[in-house]
């Protein structure tokens, strides 16, 4: 469903992300993990369109996206959540939601007029609402709907900014580092939300995570990056016993004992 080829970019003289080919399918939920400066972050620029690639291409459905930009590459599936927030953080709890909701209804009817009726428009208004409403009570904050976002606590903008992903209904789901920052109580309903997306078998779920507990309680699959290479593939205890991954990623010498 979703695919890199020789997916490279380089800063200067430097490959952040060197030569990655990797497909991944629906139904599957793939931890990307690697020491810092492996080039996670800059490989999930490159899938979402933040950063164009020096080489190779990205391929959705069969479609190329590789020329296109952000924008675009999110009307065409592929939804993301940053590492750092990205709210409207003067508007509501509820306002955000329901602007994700509208747009990605409003993008879905672009190629009619049916939207430019006013009937129309309160009927769909009153279906956004809805939505989002039900969208915040699955991410725990129901109860502070009316709360302006930029007041929110670090854990709930994390919870606010998946609920704006799951309005949007992406076709595939890409999460960095979405526990990032949150309190102990509150990555519990992180990870419950994650769980409850993987059952939808048409999905694909990529996970930027460096906390281990996070990554074996999630991953169906695990692809290791070291210095921009893809440098291991597979399941996840498989992945995590090789030699080459405890060598670049957990820092240990082959034969050393695993923590």
């Amino acid at each position: 469903m979703l695919e890199t080829e020789d997916l490279s970019v380089q800063f200067g003289g430097h490959l952040a992300v060197d030569q990655v080919s990797c497909r991944y399918r629906a139904g599957t939920l793939t931890a990307i993990v690697g020491p810092n400066g492996a080039g996670k972050t800059s490989y999930f620029n490159l899938i979402s369109g933040q950063l164009q690639a020096t080489q190779g291409r990205v391929i959705l459905e069969g479609e190329d996206l590789s020329t296109l930009g952000a924008p675009v590459r999110a009307r065409k599936g592929l939804g993301r959540a940053f590492q750092l927030t990205q709210l409207f953080p003067q508007l509501s709890v509820a306002e955000n939601v329901r602007l994700a909701v509208q747009a990605r209804a409003q993008s879905r009817e672009s190629s009619s007029l049916a939207w430019l009726d006013l009937f129309s428009i309160w009927q769909d208004r009153k279906a956004w609402i809805d939505e989002a409403d039900g969208l915040l009570s699955q991410v725990q904050l129901a109860a502070k709907a009316d709360l302006q976002a930029a007041s929110l606590s670090h854990g709930d903008q994390r919870k606010l900014e998946v609920a704006l992903l799951m309005a949007l209904k992406p076709k595939v789901y890409m999460f960095d580092e979405p526990t990032a920052g949150m309190s102990v109580d509150d990555v519990p309903v992180i990870l419950e939300l994650i769980q409850q997306l993987k059952q939808q078998s048409d999905r694909i779920i990529l996970l930027v995570e460096h906390k281990m507990d996070v990554v074996h309680q999630l991953a169906d699959r695990i692809v290791v990056l070291h210095q921009g290479r893809l440098v291991a593939d597979g399941e996840p205890l498989e992945v995590m016993a090789s030699t080459i991954v405890q060598q670049a990623y957990l820092g240990q010498s082959a034969g050393a004992p695993r923590v």
